[in-house]
């Protein structure tokens, strides 16, 4: 079973994202999906909260275990 992870090589702020993108294994750069994100909290607010709840509840990738890299 596959589990969501952030990325602790794919990360600027909190791996969030590159989490994501690993495991629902997206063939696009990482940082065109944070632009997008970016963008789209400009519109919904409401995604820097769940941002930050993911961050928190999201558990960090275990050591030596790099996927979608």
């Amino acid at each position: 079973m596959k589990k969501l992870y952030r990325s602790r090589t794919d990360k600027v702020l909190g791996g969030v994202i590159g989490g994501f993108r690993a495991y629902f294994n997206w063939d696009v750069d990482t940082n065109l999906l944070r632009l997008i994100t970016a963008a789209l909290t400009l519109i919904l607010p409401l995604l820097v909260a769940l941002y930050i709840i993911a961050w928190i509840i999201i558990p960090l990738e275990p050591e030596g275990e790099s996927y979608g890299q």
